[in-house]
């Protein structure tokens, strides 16, 4: 004796129509799929590193750094709050997306004895892993900013959590998220490349969920989401092998002076042509200005501006003491103006607060 689990579109649909074993019933379950692919691809088009850095910044994260539109890449240039807002948008269309995938189309058969007893079942969430990767195709390549996005990882993490919640062969618990996620950790402590931990975390993510959910459609779909992680990232990997991979900052290291003239690499900066400002002290090296190459574009507010980095040649804000990539010192530093203000406003707060 068959029972159905848990509700889906496409099961309702070919109950209410009578449609089953029919061309009917295989023209809904096609409908249901295309519906699982066009509905995440457009909400993962929505890149909020783009738009976070357009919005906020007047800027194109892409022109940046790595040129990736991701979380790592805004961390470097803008900053955490901006990473941090990227990290939870990235992650909340994948969650909408799956949730979405999952009640369009799943397949739950529940085989029950003659006292309605659960005695198999077989549960394979199709619907959820075309959606999940439905929406990581539209975060890579989204159609609403020129096909060029970010590498997926914090929505492919997202996905990942999101089968495994749904799951009811594990009691929602999600193991497979968890193990995947505990070496992502352990790999990016141990060498700090961020780009590492995602590209294996990911390559054992289809033996995993393989081992514990057996074969299926969403099997398959999570070897593809794999293959499209490793390959997003194929330059890391060349960077990673040659050793010029950038490392993820913990925290604040001691800093460096800023290089001298000599020490300055020529290929990527240039010295300004006007003379460095007098210091006191004649016998510290003078620090020279860096222009930014003709090359880099950025829409100027007023407010946020940038400048190349003396040590590594990445373009940096000039509110930012320390370069992310390299530790040097930004000689050109200047205070944010806006968070010069909103530290202004706490100082009046607290002191009112005194008073009273």
């Amino acid at each position: 004796m068959n029972g159905i689990g848990q509700w889906n579109l496409v099961a309702y649909l070919i109950e209410k129509t009578g449609a089953a074993n029919t061309v009917g019933a295989a023209l809904i379950v096609v409908g249901g799929i295309l519906l699982c692919m066009v509905i995440p691809y457009f909400l993962g088009s929505l890149n909020f590193g783009l738009i976070i850095s357009r919005n906020k910044f007047h800027d194109d994260v892409r022109t940046h750094g790595s040129g990736n539109a991701g979380t790592t890449n805004m961390l470097r240039t803008f900053g955490k709050k901006a990473a941090i807002l990227t990290l939870l948008g990235d992650m909340s269309k994948a969650l909408v997306a799956v949730l979405i995938g999952h009640f369009i189309f799943c397949i739950d058969n529940i085989a029950l004895n003659e006292a309605g007893q659960v005695v198999t079942r077989y549960f394979d969430p199709i619907g959820g892993a075309i959606a999940g990767i439905s929406v990581m195709i539209g975060h890579m390549f989204p159609c609403f900013f020129k096909f060029k996005g970010g590498k997926g990882v914090a929505t492919a993490a997202m996905v990942v959590l999101m089968l495994d919640l749904l799951n009811p062969l594990h009691k929602h618990v999600p193991i497979v998220f968890l193990i995947c996620f505990a070496t992502f950790v352990i790999i990016v402590a141990g060498t700090k490349f961020v780009s590492l931990g995602s590209i294996m975390g990911m390559i054992l993510y289809p033996i995993i969920y393989t081992a514990f959910n057996g074969n299926g459609t969403a099997s398959i779909m999570t070897v593809l989401m794999a293959v499209l992680v490793v390959w997003a990232h194929r330059e890391n990997i060349k960077r990673l092998r040659d050793g010029k991979e950038s490392k993820l900052s913990f925290g604040k290291k001691k800093t460096e002076e800023a290089p001298t003239k000599e020490e300055a690499p020529a290929e990527d900066v240039r010295l300004s042509p006007e003379p460095p400002a007098p210091v006191s002290d004649k016998s510290k090296s003078p620090v020279f200005v860096v222009e930014k190459p003709d090359t880099f574009e950025f829409e100027d507010d007023g407010k946020h501006k940038f400048v190349t980095c003396p040590g590594c040649g990445h373009t940096i804000p000039q509110s930012r003491k320390i370069c992310l990539y390299c530790n040097t010192k930004n000689a050109q530093y200047i205070p944010d103006p806006d968070a010069e203000q909103e530290e202004k406003g706490k100082k009046k707060k607290s002191k009112v607060n005194l008073k009273k």
